[in-house]
């Protein structure tokens, strides 16, 4: 007797395979379709407990496209798995991620996500609580004019980041670029392809210059004292990130570069040229 054929990977009854691709802002992810839709309600179980997946995005590659934040879609995933939220330590797109759990219609990440104030109204991640609760005198009046006073003096240095809101330092921009050169003329030269530019520097100076254009993926839990080489921005204009850096008072204080050149086909003189640039920037 013949057994049929199942080979989709789609479950009996059900429109949908089990392992669901998904290219979410142009992150591609991987999932089951129970993890989809284990949250009932939520609009990812709205859009996979369909009788159809015809009315659904799908990009050229036939994966189902949602057009969200793409690196954040991960925390998202990882509460759609067992409803647990688990993030880095100084996690900076709290606000963010809330935002997102706002759109996947998911009330309990968004209560995860908001805004805690201590009992105390003491000095927390989401802002600046000067007033004390507790609004009748005090017996000791200098302890609380104290405590009024180092509340008001943190308060400020958290909304200016120090005395003029900036730190030094170094933030180095580093790209590989090519461009192709015909025999005959320079007329028909592909300039400078930028496929990416990378980012190097202390975390928290790379989040001030570029803030949401900066690309954290490949280094998501690094702390804001700390240093890391792997960011890249979102964008591939050199000057773009040359205007970012002057408009946050750095300047150019050295640049490399180094090249090497190959040809394009057997049959033409037709020249590859390909580079890697840095170019060193500094904030007194």
């Amino acid at each position: 007797m013949a057994l049929p054929d199942n080979s989709s990977g789609v479950p009996e009854g059900l429109p949908f395979p089990e392992i669901i691709e998904l290219n979410v802002g142009g992150q591609v992810y991987i999932t089951r379709y129970s993890t989809l839709t284990s949250v009932p309600d939520s609009r990812l179980w709205e859009m996979f407990s369909q009788k159809s997946p015809a009315g659904l995005a799908r990009d050229t590659k036939g994966r189902f496209f949602v057009d969200r934040d793409g690196f954040l879609f991960r925390y998202i995933l990882d509460y759609m798995r067992d409803q647990q939220l688990v993030l880095p330590d100084h996690f900076p797109e709290r606000g963010r991620l809330q935002r997102e759990a706002e759109f996947f219609n998911l009330p309990e990440l968004v209560k995860l996500l908001a805004p805690k104030i201590s009992k105390q109204n003491s000095l927390g991640e989401e802002g600046c609580q000067s007033d004390p609760e507790d609004s009748s005198p005090s017996t000791d009046a200098t302890h609380s004019l104290a405590t009024l006073g180092a509340a008001a003096a943190a308060c400020s240095t958290l909304g200016s980041g120090g005395v003029d809101g900036k730190h030094s330092g170094f933030i180095t921009i580093g790209y590989r670029g090519s461009y192709t050169l015909g025999r005959d003329s320079q007329t028909d030269a592909k300039f400078r392809r930028v496929a990416r530019i990378m980012v190097c520097g202390k975390t928290s100076l790379a989040k001030e210059v570029f803030g949401e254009t900066l690309n954290e993926s490949r280094d998501p839990d690094r702390p804001p004292e700390r240093y890391t080489s792997r960011y890249y921005l979102k964008f591939t204009f050199l000057e773009q990130a040359f205007d970012k850096l002057a408009d946050a008072g750095f300047h150019m204080v050295a640049c490399n570069s180094t090249g090497t050149c190959a040809f394009a086909h057997d049959q033409t003189d037709d020249k590859i040229w390909t580079s890697y640039t840095e170019y060193v920037f500094y904030r007194e």
